[in-house]
């Protein structure tokens, strides 16, 4: 990154959508003014393969979800194509409130998670929604497919919500093989394709379940969010509501690291390109739902050492935060930066792995995502 890069903060809270750009020493911020003003951002991600173009998870109160595009860096926004459940692939109705012997279909909730395709598919994104729902994109936004494998699942009758919905929060593309995807859905688990999507394999063995009868069952896992080491492709890092947990080997078994800290519970995990072997979490108190040391923390797990290192002092921010399950995201630098959002609206950050940590000097809305875009010429 030179000095004439700028890197982007992209921010998405329940009041808008806020792209923040800094200088290559990532301690110079400018905010931009908000966009999407006054709706609930789940997600705002930037796409490698085309820069300046960003993409958000808006969702409105009012007039319902869109899928908002910016193709220069942030400055404007447009709707593209938001996806529908057609009458046909409805399984549930609702009935119409207005004529009550009139079936219509269910509807999209919200639209939780937007992933770009793989390199070698420029045009392709996949979007996650609630009611547990998985879309592709074969024109970069213009119209989109219904992944029926997970949209009519057999078994979709008998999954439950989360506590936020019955949400598809988590999209991942093998960086080797565009037809290995992964995706993570509340409270159901984690499943992986290796044909695009055209089948899915629960993957949640050594997954605990603790708010359920049965332990260790094949899904019912309330999986917060799951990051891929980007070095090492089979191995992910997942923050559950039964623990935090490693993978090596494409999800096929997890095992629970998070014991060391006592109470592992989270929503937010990351993994920087630039680290391999390193994920860093950010530890809630299991009922409150807050940082249950006093102050601002983020737990670093080094996979190779198999150790737990916390990166602040208690006193650096004293008091309660929470963060949601995209509230923190890794630069790809070298050292990486590190960025977490929380839902009283401050952003953290570190420019050196962790060494060192500021706060932005604004006060966002409560922040639902943190994502970084890639360096840009100023």
């Amino acid at each position: 990154m030179t000095k004439d890069q700028k890197l982007r903060i992209l921010v998405g809270t329940r009041k808008g959508t806020y792209v923040v750009e800094g200088n290559a020493r990532r301690k110079t911020w400018q905010v931009a003014p908000v966009a999407h003003a006054g709706n609930e951002v789940y997600h705002v991600v930037a796409d490698p393969r085309h820069p300046g173009d960003l993409y958000a998870a808006v969702n409105d109160i009012f007039f319902g979800p869109t899928v908002q595009r910016s193709r220069n860096g942030g400055k404007t926004w447009k709707e593209v194509a938001t996806p529908l459940l057609p009458e046909r692939k409805a399984r549930k109705f609702e009935m119409d409130p207005v004529n009550p012997s009139t079936a219509v279909p269910r509807v999209i909730n919200n639209l939780w998670h937007i992933e770009p395709g793989h390199p070698s598919e420029p045009d392709t994104l996949y979007l996650g929604a609630d009611p547990h729902l998985l879309f592709r994109s074969p024109d970069l936004g213009g119209s989109w497919e219904p992944i029926d494998s997970i949209n009519q699942h057999p078994a979709k009758k008998d999954w439950a919500p989360g506590f936020g919905g019955a949400c598809l929060h988590t999209i991942l593309v093998d960086p080797r093989d565009p037809r290995r995807l992964y995706i993570g859905l509340s409270a159901v688990g984690t499943f992986r394709s290796e044909d695009a999507g055209a089948s899915w394999t629960p993957t949640n063995r050594g997954v605990l379940t603790p708010f359920l009868p049965e332990k260790n069952p094949e899904t019912g896992q309330c999986v917060h969010h799951v990051a891929i080491d980007t070095a090492d492709p089979d191995t992910f890092y997942r923050q559950d509501h039964g623990g935090m947990y490693v993978s090596h080997d494409r999800m096929a078994r997890w095992t629970r690291i998070g014991k060391p800290l006592g109470d592992d519970f989270g929503f937010a995990v990351a993994s920087p390109p630039s680290a391999p072997g390193r994920a860093y979490f950010v530890r809630l108190s299991g009922r409150a739902r807050v940082t249950g040391e006093g102050h601002f923390q983020v737990q670093e797990w080094n996979d190779e050492t198999r150790q737990w290192r916390k990166l602040l002092s208690p006193k650096a921010f004293p008091g309660h935060f929470g963060v949601q399950r995209e509230g923190i995201a890794t630069d790809a630098l070298d050292p990486p930066g590190i960025y977490v959002g929380t839902t009283t609206g401050q952003l953290f950050f570190s420019p050196n792995a962790g060494k060192t940590w500021g706060k932005l000097p604004f006060q966002f809305p409560a922040i639902h995502s943190v994502s970084i875009s890639n360096p840009t010429r100023s």
